[in-house]
């Protein structure tokens, strides 16, 4: 897996402080994505295990008190991350289990293939749908376009 940012500090990104980690790879090609240099599968930087010990080590790092981790991109669901991406959860899920995990995907819930629901069954928030340009609303909260949703699990 690639990705193409890695913030160890957030704040626009799901609810409170966050790491976030924008993936690479993204089939949807949205009209107006403001993300676009993450289309391909191999922009960016290799996702390497050192980058996953530091997101880690930054969610329990106690003097910045991150709630969560926040997964977007490209896309995180896109096939070539799915495996990477449920690993990371997982590890998330068992050496950070105070805190929260958000995802965007341009995946519809309903239409997540078994691997991609792997993930979805460990994340505490989804928001799903392609971006629609003709529906973008900037007063949407943590939403681009009326039709995407927010998922909360938890």
């Amino acid at each position: 897996m690639h990705y193409s940012a890695y913030h160890s500090v957030d704040v626009i990104n799901g609810e409170g402080t966050r790491c976030t980690l924008f993936v690479s790879g993204c089939d949807h090609a949205c009209k107006g994505c403001y993300n676009q240099s993450t289309w391909r599968p191999d922009a960016g930087h290799l996702y390497i295990q050192a980058l996953e010990d530091q997101i880690i080590a930054d969610l329990n790092d106690d003097r910045i008190k991150r709630r969560g981790l926040t997964l977007s991109g490209g896309d995180p669901l896109h096939p070539v991350n799915v495996e990477t991406i449920l690993h990371l959860v997982k590890r998330v899920r068992r050496e950070c289990p105070d805190k929260d995990i958000w995802l965007w995907s341009g995946y519809q819930l309903a239409e997540l293939s078994e691997a991609q629901q792997a993930v979805i069954a460990l994340i505490d928030v989804l928001i799903d749908g392609k971006f629609e340009q003709d529906k973008a609303d900037p007063a949407l909260l943590w939403r681009g376009s009326s039709n995407q949703i927010v998922h909360r699990f938890t």
